[in-house]
């Protein structure tokens, strides 16, 4: 994985520019195809399918995944990850296995190929560059690690971006938990242990970039403004940004980048401009692995009207993972993403609702 830039730069161009003119319908042939085929599909599909009062390889057309009805999450909290990935993928398996955030609960686990992983990087490189990050410079990650998909964003930044990227230690299922318990004491200590380790890096005055979520940064700005504003961007990773935060982040940016990506359960959401004087914060799916729709809070199957809110219902369709309407913790406006997108958006996106067993932390 040591090509140039140049040459690294035009295959995830070709990528993007061939996604982006795929139609929805005839890739869900696709997808749907790969993980039903008997022999060479997924196990856990195969299995799925035979218990199903319809045959999933009769379906033509995206809007007709609702068959499947929601995906039970709780599924991927013990289910082998194995299973979800096609026997054409050759075995055994090798790569990664990636966990979600785990905020209510035991984490949630799937496989990802390399396919998968080029296809989330792709569209981060495609955010650097759309939002203005330079290729060539130097980055902090300042995210959850380990076990944590948004961890690779070191990969996607050195490799994709051509950058030079810093890294800190970040555990947010030990902050909810704190917070969960109440012992706010402690979960405001550990964020104090994170910023002095984003400070200590930043003090060497070499980095130009920092990737990090919205809490840290509130954090960060409180104790350290001098060296936020001495940053050329940021970009946050995460769920809620409000339009007031976005607006005091660009202010102590003191003219530099504020990118953004929305991310959920093993989906990713690149933002878009902001419009209205950032009243307004879009963000489109890596489409066409990546769908969103926001639907009606009491109806998960009925698609909220452009500009109002509802729940947000993820679809992963990729040729190796397949989870169709997975509904999220979050609630978002349904954004028209207008004539130069394949598919809906959303915007302004915050939890569905805050309680203290499933608060949001860090991230």
């Amino acid at each position: 994985m040591n090509a140039p830039s140049g040459t690294v730069a035009a295959e995830c161009d070709a990528l993007i520019k061939a996604w982006l003119d795929t139609d929805l319908d005839e890739w869900t042939r696709r997808v749907i195809r790969r993980h039903f085929q008997p022999g060479t599909g997924s196990p856990y599909w195969l299995q799925r399918a035979a218990g199903l009062d319809f045959d999933p390889r009769d379906i033509t057309r995206y809007d007709e995944l609702t068959a499947f009805e929601p995906f039970p999450l709780d599924t991927l909290r013990t289910l082998d990850p194995a299973r979800l990935v096609p026997l054409a993928v050759p075995r055994p398996l090798t790569g990664r296995i990636w966990d979600s955030g785990g905020t209510t609960g035991t984490p949630c686990r799937v496989h990802y190929t390399p396919d998968m992983l080029m296809h989330r990087g792709a569209w981060r490189r495609w955010s650097f560059v759309t939002e203005g990050f330079e290729a060539n410079r130097t980055w902090l990650q300042a995210t959850p690690t380990g076990p944590h998909l948004i961890g690779n964003g070191t990969w996607e930044a050195s490799h994709l971006h051509a950058g030079l990227v810093y890294a800190i230690d970040m555990d947010p299922r030990w902050v909810k938990r704190l917070i969960r318990e109440r012992r706010l004491a402690e979960a405001n200590e550990y964020s104090a242990h994170l910023v002095e380790q984003i400070a200590d890096v930043l003090r060497q005055g070499n980095v130009d970039y920092v990737n990090t979520t919205p809490a840290l940064l509130q954090v960060l700005m409180r104790r350290h403004p001098d060296l936020v504003a001495g940053l050329n961007g940021i970009r946050l990773s995460g769920t809620q940004v409000s339009p007031d935060m976005y607006r005091d982040f660009v202010a102590a940016l003191d003219g530099g980048i504020v990118g953004r990506s929305y991310g959920n359960t093993f989906g990713n959401a690149a933002g878009l401009p902001p419009e209205q004087n950032g009243e307004l914060l879009p963000y489109a799916p890596n489409y066409p692995q990546v769908t969103m729709a926001v639907v009606n809070r009491t109806d998960w199957s009925a698609p909220a009207p452009y500009g109002a809110t509802g729940q947000v219902r993820l679809t992963v369709l990729h040729e190796d993972l397949f989870l169709p309407n997975v509904l999220e913790r979050d609630q978002a406006l349904r954004h028209d993403t207008g004539p130069g997108w394949p598919c809906d958006g959303v915007a302004n996106v915050r939890p569905l609702q805050l309680t203290s067993t499933a608060p949001e932390g860090l991230y």
